[in-house]
């Protein structure tokens, strides 16, 4: 009887023990439980943490990118502009040397038909005393015979400058009865004359000539007053 109930008493103890253990276990697990609940608790705040900074620094790092890109833009925007204003100042120069060399070339062509044109007029200018000295040696009037001759001969010499002048495009310039040109004439007296009005040409002193379109020389003339 007293056995049974030392036994009685063990077990009862031995239970007491083992509710305890299951407390302590129960126990330890909440803790556990609570441990692991504050480590995902930080773990989540330290992964927002983390996915907010992630953010700030893709937010960071796309602002850049857009100041950079933008930046770009202006400097391409700017190379862009220099080089318009340096094809624009390449087509000046182009069509400036280009307007020059059709000047010069123009001029060149004309300075070489003024040539061609004017290239008897060297000569002609040397001719002509030699033509007034003729003209006046035929003005004389001669009777004898082998004078008649040479006059002959000389007005042959005198048709003949005459002509290759002509052919070169020297001209008399017509002054007798004309009104006076100073172009064309050149003034070396003036007189009154009845019936002919003030500025007439009333007599030719020197024969003038053209050279096309260019005087060769002035007449020399009497003027009416």
């Amino acid at each position: 009887m007293q056995e049974e109930k030392e036994l009685q008493q063990e077990t009862t103890c031995d239970c007491e023990k083992e509710a305890c253990k299951t407390e302590e276990v129960k126990e330890a697990g909440k803790d556990e439980k609570a441990a692991d609940k504050e480590v995902n608790k930080d773990a989540k705040a330290d992964d927002k943490e983390t996915k907010k900074d992630a953010k700030a620094e893709e937010k960071e790092e796309k602002k850049s990118a857009k100041f950079s890109k933008r930046k770009r833009i202006e400097e391409l925007e700017e190379e862009v502009a220099k080089l318009k204003e340096e094809v624009a100042a390449s087509k000046n120069a182009y069509f400036k040397a280009y307007a020059d060399a059709e000047n010069l070339k123009k001029r060149l062509q004309s300075e070489a038909d003024n040539v061609r044109k004017y290239r008897i007029q060297g000569f002609a200018t040397e001719v002509l005393p030699v033509l007034d000295n003729l003209e006046r040696a035929l003005d004389v009037k001669v009777e004898d015979p082998n004078i008649k001759n040479y006059v002959k001969g000389f007005e042959m010499i005198y048709q003949q400058l005459v002509h290759i002048l002509e052919n070169e495009g020297v001209k008399v310039i017509e002054a007798q009865d004309k009104p006076f040109d100073p172009n064309y004439h050149q003034a070396l007296m003036q007189e009154a004359k009845e019936g002919v009005e003030s500025g007439m040409v009333i007599e030719v002193l020197q024969k003038g000539y053209m050279l096309k379109d260019r005087v060769l020389r002035a007449a020399l003339v009497k003027v009416s007053e």
